[in-house]
């Protein structure tokens, strides 16, 4: 669980670096910038569940959400849209597909979606797939 908490940070710290130029100027307070998983909280989906450290709404539409998978299912099939989008993976074995090509990763490894991309990751392991989504949805289309 260590390991965890210091990916969550560097993770959260990548998702600011990349997203800098969309600074906000919201003053915020110590209370609201530390979240700590807790799985009552999660959003339960057809193949885990899901924990929001930083959703939309959070700052400019940058967002830090941890996925868990099943063994041996993935969240949705492979699909598009026009935010780039990283995937860091925590524990397990991940399948990365990006534009009809595949990819099978551990853990500490890194993906990266180009905007409009044909993308997806699914569990192709015998444990829990756990990894970390960072990606800033366009505010502007609300």
């Amino acid at each position: 669980m260590k390991r965890i908490s210091a990916f969550l940070v560097v993770a959260l710290a990548l998702n600011t670096a990349f997203f800098a130029q969309n600074n906000s100027n919201k003053e915020l307070t110590i209370e609201q910038c530390v979240n700590t998983l807790n799985v009552e909280n999660s959003q339960s989906t057809k193949v885990g569940y899901q924990y929001w450290f930083a959703d939309k709404e959070f700052l400019d539409g940058r967002t830090l959400k941890l996925s868990v998978v099943e063994p041996h299912k993935a969240t949705h099939e492979p699909h598009k849209h026009e935010e780039d989008e990283f995937f860091f993976v925590l524990e397990g074995t991940a399948e990365f597909f990006l534009n009809g090509e595949t990819v099978v990763a551990g853990p500490y490894t890194s993906f990266y979606c180009p905007p409009n991309s044909l993308h997806g990751i699914r569990n192709v392991g015998d444990t829990e797939l756990k990894y970390l989504v960072i990606k800033k949805y366009n505010l502007s289309d609300k």
